[in-house]
């Protein structure tokens, strides 16, 4: 049996779900574009124990959504799950936030799933899965234009989603495409994906793991 404590908090959504091998036993999760983490995070670990009647010392890993995704965000959900693996000495597992995102859309029956995070201007983070969710294009920051993922819709049906998927669907006008603008990453999905990563023994390096940023971050000074 493996009790696993899953963070996502790589986008505006701030997710908590605890899992038991695979199937989730609570989750707690508040989307707001003002980047609450900070504030709600530890508030919403507390609060998936407590609904599962466990504590901290039941759980056998800790799984964090590695990126891309906001700098702020990542440093916030990875720099807690480093903090309760320390204290724990228990494993850490990441997830790719785009695979996150891919499997909310697995039962979409079509041949692509495209993932895509806004970043800045016409750019978006995307990565390209089909419809067994294997991954064919790796994880990039790409400038869309209107031959942007052309390879794909070409050869079949495309379902791009996230919220970048309104900055595509204003681009590729010539192409047929589906658009899902409402799924964000959550903490509900890493419950299987975790577990599977803990059963394989695929685990992190606590003191040396790093989110995946993908870019270099830019402050943004006043003007």
């Amino acid at each position: 049996m493996a009790l696993i404590l899953n963070l996502e908090t790589a986008t505006t959504n701030c997710s908590v779900s605890l899992a038991q091998d695979g199937g989730i036993l609570a989750i707690r999760e508040h989307n707001t574009p003002n980047y609450s983490h900070s504030e709600q995070l530890h508030v919403f670990i507390q609060e998936v124990l407590k609904k599962a009647s466990l504590d901290m010392n039941d759980l056998d890993a800790v799984a964090v959504s590695k990126g891309p995704g906001s700098y702020t965000g990542l440093r916030i959900g990875v720099s807690a799950a480093k903090g309760l693996c320390f204290a724990l000495d228990i494993p850490l597992i990441s997830i790719p936030t785009l695979s996150i995102m891919a499997e909310q859309a697995k039962d979409s029956k079509t041949d692509y799933i495209i993932p895509v995070l806004d970043a800045r201007r016409l750019e978006v983070y995307s990565a390209v899965f089909d419809n067994s969710l294997s991954q064919v294009k790796e994880t990039c920051a790409e400038i869309i234009n209107q031959d942007s993922f052309k390879e794909f819709s070409s050869k079949g049906k495309v379902l791009i989603v996230g919220s970048g998927a309104q900055k595509c669907k204003e681009l590729l006008l010539d192409q047929k495409v589906d658009f899902d603008t409402t799924i964000v990453p959550s903490s509900r999905e890493m419950g299987l994906l975790s577990f599977n990563k803990f059963n394989e023994n695929d685990l992190e390096d606590v003191a040396y793991f790093e989110p995946y940023y993908l870019k270099d971050f830019i402050l943004q000074g006043k003007k």
